[in-house]
């Protein structure tokens, strides 16, 4: 067996213990490729996979709009209650604080294998969501 197919073997066995199905689709589908010899995709699923991913989370989260079941009126009425507001400025604050991970990780990039480890350990095991860059 070759060993470097080990760190996505322990992804895989770590998301199903926690039984989180999109770590585990996700480590399965990355040694998938490589076992197939698709290896050449690596750069393009590492420079456009976070973009492609998040255009269709962003798509799934507009489907109530665009089948008329969240309105205008029902966007503006989340700025008129204190629970609203709160949820408004706290998503405006996670996607800034989100927006901060690539720059980051850029200049510190020693941190980044920690990040990934603790970003797959919430996922699987605190029910968290992997969101912005990992």
């Amino acid at each position: 067996m070759n060993l470097d197919n080990l760190p996505l073997l322990v992804i895989i066995v770590l998301s199903v213990i926690g039984n989180n199905q999109s770590v585990s689709i996700a480590a399965l589908a990355l040694l998938l490729i490589k076992l197939l010899g698709f290896e050449a995709w690596f750069p393009y699923i590492e420079s456009h996979g976070i973009s492609i991913g998040i255009t269709i989370l962003t798509l799934a989260v507009l489907v109530p709009i665009a089948q008329g079941n969240i309105t205008i009126g029902d966007i503006f009425n989340s700025f008129k209650t204190p629970i609203g507001l709160t949820a408004v400025v706290i998503g405006i604050f996670v996607a800034w604080v989100a927006s901060r991970g690539i720059p980051f990780m850029q200049a510190t990039p020693e941190v980044v294998t920690a990040l990934i480890t603790g970003t797959i350990l919430g996922v699987c095991f605190f029910k968290g969501l992997a969101v912005g860059p990992l």
